[in-house]
């Protein structure tokens, strides 16, 4: 078992490299007991985090909005969002994150009633479950395979008991976000326009967006470039297929303009990516 922190300002994290799961890839774990007023931010984050409070109290500032968030509840930091948290003066917070990715992210999110206009998790029973997950993630951080299940998991309990969730047949706005991510996942490879997206879905260009991004935080370009940067990112470090043949793959015909977007995607060249 991980022993708790008893001193304030104690940061612990650990860096993770599990993304063999198309549905999830975990970043990061990590647990601080914050000092008064340690504030974060504020910052844009390029996937999103989530924290669970395990005791004390603190501020999030999201979309021009302040929340209150106290213990046994939980925050999104959406990707690509300018947020700020800080802790009470009084009673500071102890929060545990995870920083995560993947497909099934977006739907997770919707069916928790979490986003960007409604960041804050507040689950109707068993509090400190989200606690247990994660120490025992961290106990096992090096297992992939444990760490993936877990995720599941501790995913499964957000969308079950958050007192916001979504009934699956509420609305089929869902289903129109689902098979954008489906058509995206199935033609990254092509010359994938957001025009050819709506006509599949059978929705106004600008209708189809809005949806998107307010059930994921993302604009529809954004996770364009986010699965084929990811999957270009796979490519390089498990085949030895040429820089130029998986710019083709991930549906770039010009090897300069991959190469760029890669590089402002990762901060490095697709070529000393490779030889890390």
């Amino acid at each position: 078992m991980i022993p708790k922190l008893s001193d304030f300002g104690f940061d612990r994290r650990w860096f993770l490299d599990h993304d063999n799961s198309s549905d999830f890839s975990l970043y990061e774990i990590g647990s601080y007991k914050c000092s008064p007023c340690y504030g974060y931010g504020p910052s844009i984050r390029a996937r999103d985090i989530f924290h669970f409070v395990i005791s004390g109290k603190g501020k999030l500032y999201l979309n021009d909005n302040c929340y209150e968030i106290g213990p046994g509840e939980g925050f999104l930091i959406p990707a690509n969002v300018k947020s700020y948290y800080e802790a009470d003066k009084e009673d500071p917070w102890h929060y545990m994150w995870i920083h995560v990715g993947g497909a099934k992210l977006a739907e997770m999110w919707y069916l928790a009633g979490i986003g960007p206009n409604q960041p804050v998790f507040t689950p109707c029973e068993c509090p400190d479950i989200p606690e247990s997950i994660l120490n025992s993630m961290i106990k096992m951080r090096d297992d992939e395979l444990y760490c993936i299940g877990k995720t599941y998991e501790l995913f499964s309990f957000i969308t079950n008991k958050s007192k916001t969730k979504v009934s699956k047949n509420v609305s089929p706005q869902l289903e129109y976000v689902k098979k954008t991510i489906k058509y995206i996942q199935l033609k990254y490879s092509d010359n994938l326009r957001i025009d050819d997206i709506s006509n599949a879905c059978g929705l106004n260009r600008s209708y189809l967006s809005r949806l998107f991004k307010d059930a994921t935080g993302s604009s529809i370009q954004q996770y364009i470039v986010t699965y084929r940067m990811k999957t270009a990112a796979k490519l390089i470090k498990e085949t030895t297929q040429s820089i130029q043949d998986i710019s083709l793959a991930v549906g770039y015909s010009d090897i300069f303009t991959f190469s760029k977007a890669f590089k402002k995607y990762y901060n490095i060249s697709p070529s000393d990516y490779r030889k890390q």
